[in-house]
């Protein structure tokens, strides 16, 4: 039976309720410094720690470089001295409590790969001391906490549980969501023990707005999370197989949908796009498969959306050849416009964008192309970036088709329409405005 050191627990939890501890946040990313910022805004002194010396350099300067974060609030709580930021792990000695916000992407046959959580925890194990929290909030596969990183601090000499805590709590981030954002969200939070649970959720509670759901062990925290992710996985997999089937049937789908959504119970409503972006909902569910081979089970329904979802980007070119073919016109040589490279509307993130495909195929076929997106500037596609240019009146009179990718709320659809010779719209954003145009089409 664990032993627990009440008095340790209690030592940190009263500085946690207090706000006298010192919290740290490994990696300063989408997650990372949005956890960070808050953890701030709420009294706590709060180091951020980043091996890119540039995003380090950024918020020691208070420059912002997340969407979610509102750069007056960054500015002040680096003025005031309420966080900072160093690659410096030997810091690590100063904080209570450390939470590891790290990507966790999957490798080319689409396995996990931990080596920047693994790294991460080696670092911290080398210089946390006794009576410190350690949460990893990184999205992963069940068990990771207590297989990868739980070793790897018991082989420092620590106990869990009793001089040194353990938990995860996975994030939940929806970059350009006007209502839930990290302070108001919901957490989850599992501990390897009872005592880290109690810790851990003392943590959040003392930062954050939103319910802290406890559960039983990380491995739930962690399952659930991709349960999450999976669930919105599938659910897209099925619209996007709806929308390839009513195109072939003349059939709107959208107006299916909206039909759909008319019933008050036992149905969602999920809107087929040109494909999965960001960095979740594509890679997430692919953990949940791979950890599946351990115990002999093949996850079919999951991989069948992804096979799904992924396919998508071919759909979208070949919907653009049926177009242009309409026009007597092929894809090569052809002069397409891109409305969007960023994975949703809004916002300026492009990781795991269903464009970038889209730009490899048509670059394949011989198509001209070009971008437009007021969120971002110029995009690495291939290890090479391309600028994204403006959406002129002369660019959408030139351009043979005018492909809306991303349904950027300050896209002007109207001058979009009226200049255009045919526009592809893959997120339903014309909806009613369409009807009447023969030249729009829809995915």
């Amino acid at each position: 039976m664990q032993i627990f050191n009440k008095s340790t627990s209690k030592t940190l939890i009263e500085k946690l309720e207090t706000k006298t501890a010192t919290i740290g946040v490994v990696g300063l990313g989408y997650v990372g410094l949005p956890l960070a910022v808050e953890k701030a805004k709420a009294g706590f002194n709060v180091i951020g720690f980043d091996v890119q010396p540039e995003k380090v350099k950024m918020v020691n300067n208070g420059e912002n470089y997340i969407g979610d974060v509102i750069s007056k609030d960054l500015k002040e709580l680096v003025k005031s001295g309420k966080l900072r930021a160093t690659s410096d792990y030997c810091f690590i000695k100063d904080v209570d409590a450390i939470a590891i916000c790290v990507p966790t992407p999957l490798d080319i046959y689409k396995q996990p790969n931990m080596k920047y959580v693994e790294s991460s925890t080696k670092a911290i194990a080398k210089n946390i001391t006794e009576g410190t929290l350690v949460v990893l909030e990184s999205t992963t596969y069940p068990g990771t906490t207590e297989e990868l990183i739980k070793p790897i601090l018991e082989e420092k000499g620590f106990v869990i549980g009793e001089n040194i805590f353990l938990a995860y709590s996975p994030e939940r981030v929806d970059p350009g969501n006007k209502n839930f954002n990290t302070k108001n969200t919901p957490k989850v939070v599992g501990g390897v023990t009872a005592n880290c649970t109690k810790v851990a959720a003392t943590m959040y509670r003392s930062v954050l707005e939103g319910d802290i759901h406890e559960v039983s062990s990380p491995a739930i925290a962690e399952m659930e999370k991709l349960l999450e992710n999976t669930f919105r996985n599938i659910n897209i997999g099925l619209a996007n197989e709806m929308a390839i089937l009513c195109n072939k049937m003349g059939i709107d789908v959208w107006e299916v949908i909206d039909a759909a959504s008319t019933k008050p119970y036992g149905f969602m409503p999920f809107y087929p796009g040109p494909g999965l972006g960001g960095h979740c909902i594509p890679i997430d569910p692919w953990y949940l498969t791979w950890k599946a081979r351990e115990y002999n089970y093949h996850t079919k329904l999951i991989e069948t959306a992804g096979e799904i979802n992924d396919s998508m980007p071919d759909f979208v070119v070949q919907r653009c050849m049926e177009i242009l073919n309409e026009q007597g016109k092929s894809l090569k040589e052809s002069k397409i416009l891109i409305l969007g490279v960023a994975y949703k509307k809004d916002i300026d993130d492009y990781r795991e964008s269903p464009v970038l495909p889209i730009l490899d195929k048509l670059t394949k076929f011989g198509a001209k192309w070009a971008v437009v997106d007021p969120f971002i500037s110029k995009f690495k596609l291939n290890d090479e970036f391309v600028e994204t240019v403006e959406a002129t009146d002369e660019k959408l009179k030139t351009s043979d088709l005018v492909l809306i990718a991303t349904n950027h709320s300050n896209f002007n659809y109207e001058r979009i329409i009226g200049n255009s010779k045919a526009v592809l719209d893959t997120r339903n954003v014309l909806n009613g405005k369409s009807k009447t145009r023969s030249h729009c089409y829809k995915l």
